[in-house]
Protein backbone atom coordinates (compact mmCIF):
# COMPACT_ATOMS: atom_id res chain seq x y z
CA UNK A 1 0.00 0.00 0.00
CA UNK A 2 1.02 3.89 -0.79
CA UNK A 3 1.23 6.13 2.29
CA UNK A 4 -1.09 9.29 0.64
CA UNK A 5 -0.37 11.80 3.44
CA UNK A 6 0.25 11.80 7.49
CA UNK A 7 -0.24 14.36 10.06
CA UNK A 8 -2.35 15.74 12.46
CA UNK A 9 -5.99 14.67 11.87
CA UNK A 10 -9.18 17.17 12.61
CA UNK A 11 -12.66 16.05 11.34
CA UNK A 12 -13.32 15.52 7.62
CA UNK A 13 -13.92 18.60 5.80
CA UNK A 14 -17.08 18.28 4.05
CA UNK A 15 -19.01 20.34 1.10
CA UNK A 16 -22.72 19.84 -0.06
CA UNK A 17 -22.78 19.68 -3.56
CA UNK A 18 -26.30 19.74 -4.88
CA UNK A 19 -27.51 17.13 -2.17
CA UNK A 20 -24.21 14.35 -2.23
CA UNK A 21 -21.57 14.85 0.81
CA UNK A 22 -18.13 15.14 -0.27
CA UNK A 23 -15.23 14.69 2.20
CA UNK A 24 -11.66 14.91 2.74
CA UNK A 25 -9.49 14.18 5.21
CA UNK A 26 -7.57 16.74 6.81
CA UNK A 27 -4.09 15.72 7.95
CA UNK A 28 -1.64 18.60 9.20
CA UNK A 29 -1.96 20.96 6.22
CA UNK A 30 -3.32 18.77 3.76
CA UNK A 31 -6.55 18.12 3.05
CA UNK A 32 -7.37 14.36 0.67
CA UNK A 33 -10.62 13.68 -0.96
CA UNK A 34 -12.21 10.72 0.66
CA UNK A 35 -15.01 9.89 -1.35
CA UNK A 36 -12.65 8.23 -4.45
CA UNK A 37 -11.38 5.70 -2.38
CA UNK A 38 -14.87 4.60 -1.88
CA UNK A 39 -14.59 0.62 -2.95
CA UNK A 40 -10.96 0.63 -2.41
CA UNK A 41 -8.61 -1.07 0.62
CA UNK A 42 -7.63 2.23 2.87
CA UNK A 43 -5.47 1.37 5.83
CA UNK A 44 -5.26 3.78 8.58
CA UNK A 45 -2.23 4.14 10.91
CA UNK A 46 -2.05 5.74 14.59
CA UNK A 47 1.51 6.82 15.19
CA UNK A 48 1.69 6.85 18.54
CA UNK A 49 1.50 10.32 19.14
CA UNK A 50 -1.04 13.22 20.28
CA UNK A 51 -0.33 17.32 19.97
CA UNK A 52 -2.78 19.67 21.39
CA UNK A 53 -5.02 21.72 18.71
CA UNK A 54 -3.96 24.94 20.62
CA UNK A 55 -0.53 24.77 22.40
CA UNK A 56 0.81 22.11 20.49
CA UNK A 57 2.29 19.92 23.27
CA UNK A 58 2.25 16.70 23.21
CA UNK A 59 -0.30 14.67 25.50
CA UNK A 60 -1.50 10.91 26.44
CA UNK A 61 -5.10 11.67 25.99
CA UNK A 62 -6.92 14.51 23.97
CA UNK A 63 -9.30 15.96 26.24
CA UNK A 64 -12.90 17.82 24.49
CA UNK A 65 -11.41 16.12 21.21
CA UNK A 66 -8.60 17.33 20.75
CA UNK A 67 -6.96 19.69 23.47
CA UNK A 68 -4.55 18.62 26.27
CA UNK A 69 -5.72 19.14 29.86
CA UNK A 70 -4.43 22.33 30.74
CA UNK A 71 -5.66 24.06 27.67
CA UNK A 72 -9.19 22.22 28.11
CA UNK A 73 -8.91 23.46 31.68
CA UNK A 74 -8.64 26.91 30.86
CA UNK A 75 -9.93 27.37 27.30
CA UNK A 76 -13.47 28.92 26.27
CA UNK A 77 -13.94 26.74 23.79
CA UNK A 78 -13.60 23.53 26.67
CA UNK A 79 -15.79 25.05 29.27
CA UNK A 80 -19.32 23.47 30.44
CA UNK A 81 -21.22 25.93 28.89
CA UNK A 82 -20.09 25.15 25.28
CA UNK A 83 -22.44 21.79 25.79
CA UNK A 84 -24.83 23.59 27.74
CA UNK A 85 -25.31 26.58 26.21
CA UNK A 86 -28.11 28.09 28.84
CA UNK A 87 -25.29 28.02 31.32
CA UNK A 88 -23.64 30.55 29.40
CA UNK A 89 -21.92 33.15 32.28
CA UNK A 90 -20.57 35.66 29.66
CA UNK A 91 -22.65 38.42 31.08
CA UNK A 92 -21.46 37.68 34.60
CA UNK A 93 -17.60 39.04 33.56
CA UNK A 94 -16.46 35.05 34.14
CA UNK A 95 -16.17 33.86 30.88
CA UNK A 96 -12.99 32.16 30.35
CA UNK A 97 -11.71 34.51 27.21
CA UNK A 98 -14.42 37.34 26.57
CA UNK A 99 -13.44 38.07 23.11
CA UNK A 100 -13.55 34.43 21.87
CA UNK A 101 -17.40 34.50 23.79
CA UNK A 102 -18.01 37.84 21.80
CA UNK A 103 -16.54 36.39 17.97
CA UNK A 104 -18.42 32.67 18.79
CA UNK A 105 -21.37 32.93 21.59
CA UNK A 106 -22.28 36.60 20.86
CA UNK A 107 -23.81 36.12 17.69
CA UNK A 108 -26.35 34.60 15.48
CA UNK A 109 -27.33 30.77 16.15
CA UNK A 110 -29.79 28.57 14.43
CA UNK A 111 -31.91 25.82 16.17
CA UNK A 112 -32.82 23.20 14.19
CA UNK A 113 -34.89 20.00 13.70
CA UNK A 114 -32.62 17.15 12.06
CA UNK A 115 -33.62 13.30 10.63
CA UNK A 116 -30.68 11.53 11.46
CA UNK A 117 -31.34 8.52 13.67
CA UNK A 118 -35.02 9.64 14.11
CA UNK A 119 -35.51 13.27 14.47
CA UNK A 120 -33.44 15.46 16.93
CA UNK A 121 -33.65 18.90 18.19
CA UNK A 122 -30.55 20.91 18.03
CA UNK A 123 -28.30 24.19 17.56
CA UNK A 124 -25.41 25.75 15.74
CA UNK A 125 -24.24 28.95 14.37
CA UNK A 126 -25.71 30.05 11.58
CA UNK A 127 -22.37 30.13 9.62
CA UNK A 128 -22.05 26.19 10.58
CA UNK A 129 -24.82 25.06 8.59
CA UNK A 130 -25.03 22.88 6.33
CA UNK A 131 -21.89 21.84 7.56
CA UNK A 132 -23.17 20.89 11.72
CA UNK A 133 -25.43 19.37 9.75
CA UNK A 134 -23.05 17.20 7.77
CA UNK A 135 -21.09 15.82 10.65
CA UNK A 136 -23.96 15.22 12.30
CA UNK A 137 -25.07 12.31 9.06
CA UNK A 138 -28.52 14.26 9.38
CA UNK A 139 -30.33 12.93 5.91
CA UNK A 140 -32.96 16.24 6.48
CA UNK A 141 -32.14 19.32 8.37
CA UNK A 142 -34.94 22.23 8.90
CA UNK A 143 -33.49 25.39 10.60
CA UNK A 144 -36.76 26.44 12.85
CA UNK A 145 -35.96 29.13 14.98
CA UNK A 146 -33.09 31.91 14.85
CA UNK A 147 -31.65 33.89 18.16
CA UNK A 148 -29.19 36.23 18.97
CA UNK A 149 -27.12 34.20 21.12
CA UNK A 150 -25.62 30.97 21.87
CA UNK A 151 -27.22 31.09 25.46
CA UNK A 152 -30.86 31.79 23.47
CA UNK A 153 -30.36 29.09 21.32
CA UNK A 154 -29.45 26.54 24.59
CA UNK A 155 -33.05 28.02 26.73
CA UNK A 156 -35.30 27.55 22.85
CA UNK A 157 -33.27 24.22 22.96
CA UNK A 158 -34.69 23.10 26.40
CA UNK A 159 -37.78 24.09 25.68
CA UNK A 160 -38.14 21.82 22.39
CA UNK A 161 -36.28 18.83 23.74
CA UNK A 162 -38.64 18.08 25.96
CA UNK A 163 -40.98 17.31 22.65
CA UNK A 164 -38.24 16.36 20.62
CA UNK A 165 -34.67 13.86 21.31
CA UNK A 166 -31.41 15.77 21.12
CA UNK A 167 -29.23 12.84 20.41
CA UNK A 168 -28.26 10.94 17.79
CA UNK A 169 -28.15 7.33 17.90
CA UNK A 170 -24.69 6.59 16.58
CA UNK A 171 -25.50 2.62 15.87
CA UNK A 172 -28.93 3.49 13.93
CA UNK A 173 -26.90 6.19 11.77
CA UNK A 174 -24.72 3.72 10.82
CA UNK A 175 -27.00 1.19 9.77
CA UNK A 176 -29.31 3.04 6.94
CA UNK A 177 -31.14 6.35 6.28
CA UNK A 178 -33.59 7.34 8.54
CA UNK A 179 -36.86 7.02 7.32
CA UNK A 180 -38.43 10.12 5.80
CA UNK A 181 -40.64 12.47 7.87
CA UNK A 182 -42.19 15.42 7.57
CA UNK A 183 -40.17 18.32 9.69
CA UNK A 184 -42.36 21.11 8.81
CA UNK A 185 -45.55 19.35 10.54
CA UNK A 186 -43.24 18.36 13.51
CA UNK A 187 -41.91 22.14 13.52
CA UNK A 188 -45.96 23.30 13.92
CA UNK A 189 -46.56 21.12 16.66
CA UNK A 190 -43.09 22.44 18.40
CA UNK A 191 -44.27 26.03 18.15
CA UNK A 192 -48.04 24.91 19.39
CA UNK A 193 -47.01 23.24 22.11
CA UNK A 194 -44.06 25.36 23.80
CA UNK A 195 -46.19 28.57 22.39
CA UNK A 196 -46.11 29.87 26.07
CA UNK A 197 -42.07 29.45 26.53
CA UNK A 198 -41.52 31.04 23.25
CA UNK A 199 -43.69 33.67 23.85
CA UNK A 200 -41.60 34.13 27.63
CA UNK A 201 -38.58 34.36 25.94
CA UNK A 202 -39.71 37.04 22.97
CA UNK A 203 -40.81 39.21 26.04
CA UNK A 204 -37.24 38.59 28.16
CA UNK A 205 -35.26 38.87 24.22
CA UNK A 206 -37.23 40.87 22.41
CA UNK A 207 -38.88 39.44 19.24
CA UNK A 208 -35.98 40.16 17.06
CA UNK A 209 -33.60 38.33 19.25
CA UNK A 210 -35.95 34.85 18.87
CA UNK A 211 -37.26 34.54 15.79
CA UNK A 212 -39.28 31.94 14.51
CA UNK A 213 -38.55 30.32 10.99
CA UNK A 214 -42.35 29.57 9.23
CA UNK A 215 -40.95 29.59 5.73
CA UNK A 216 -37.57 27.85 5.36
CA UNK A 217 -36.80 24.87 2.88
CA UNK A 218 -35.99 21.96 4.22
CA UNK A 219 -32.56 20.61 3.22
CA UNK A 220 -32.17 16.81 1.94
CA UNK A 221 -28.68 15.38 1.95
CA UNK A 222 -27.31 12.44 0.61
CA UNK A 223 -23.97 10.39 1.82
CA UNK A 224 -21.79 8.12 -0.11
CA UNK A 225 -22.51 4.89 1.29
CA UNK A 226 -22.44 1.95 -1.11
CA UNK A 227 -23.23 -0.26 1.52
CA UNK A 228 -24.12 -0.34 5.27
CA UNK A 229 -22.43 -2.75 7.93
CA UNK A 230 -24.92 -5.67 8.72
CA UNK A 231 -23.29 -5.81 12.48
CA UNK A 232 -21.51 -2.45 13.85
CA UNK A 233 -17.89 -2.88 14.88
CA UNK A 234 -15.77 -0.13 15.96
CA UNK A 235 -12.29 0.02 15.38
CA UNK A 236 -10.59 1.73 18.63
CA UNK A 237 -7.04 3.48 17.73
CA UNK A 238 -5.96 3.39 21.48
CA UNK A 239 -5.82 -0.44 21.61
CA UNK A 240 -5.34 -1.70 17.98
CA UNK A 241 -3.15 1.16 15.87
CA UNK A 242 -4.34 0.21 12.89
CA UNK A 243 -8.35 0.28 10.98
CA UNK A 244 -8.08 -1.51 7.54
CA UNK A 245 -10.79 -2.74 5.15
CA UNK A 246 -12.61 -1.89 1.81
CA UNK A 247 -14.46 1.52 2.57
CA UNK A 248 -17.92 1.03 2.43
CA UNK A 249 -18.68 4.59 2.66
CA UNK A 250 -19.10 8.00 4.67
CA UNK A 251 -22.07 9.02 6.68
CA UNK A 252 -21.20 11.95 9.16
CA UNK A 253 -17.85 11.66 10.49
CA UNK A 254 -18.37 7.73 10.43
CA UNK A 255 -16.08 5.87 7.65
CA UNK A 256 -17.77 3.18 7.38
CA UNK A 257 -14.99 -0.53 6.00
CA UNK A 258 -16.34 -4.16 5.12
CA UNK A 259 -14.21 -4.94 8.62
CA UNK A 260 -15.40 -2.15 10.91
CA UNK A 261 -16.45 1.81 11.90
CA UNK A 262 -14.54 4.94 12.62
CA UNK A 263 -15.11 8.27 13.98
CA UNK A 264 -12.24 10.51 12.84
CA UNK A 265 -13.78 13.36 15.14
CA UNK A 266 -12.58 10.75 18.31
CA UNK A 267 -8.95 11.28 16.91
CA UNK A 268 -8.75 14.83 16.87
CA UNK A 269 -5.17 15.87 17.15
CA UNK A 270 -3.82 11.96 17.04
CA UNK A 271 -0.81 11.46 14.00
CA UNK A 272 -2.21 9.18 11.44
CA UNK A 273 -1.12 7.78 8.18
CA UNK A 274 -3.15 7.08 5.42
CA UNK A 275 -2.32 4.26 3.15
CA UNK A 276 -4.05 3.12 0.13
Amino acid sequence: MIEIARGSVNKMSTRLDATRVEYAFRLGDSQIPVNPLIGKTVRLEYLGAIHCNHCGRRTKTSFSQGYCYPCMQKLAQCDICIMSPERCHHEHGTCRDPSWGEQFCMTDHVVYLANSSGVKVGITRSTQLPTRWLDQGASQALPIVRVATRQQSGFVEDLFRSQVADRTNWRALLKGDAPTVDLAAIRQQLFESCAEGLAGLQARFGLQAIQLLNDVDLVQINYPVEAYPTKIVSFNLDKNPIAEGTLLGIKGQYLIFDTGVINIRKYTAYQLAVHH
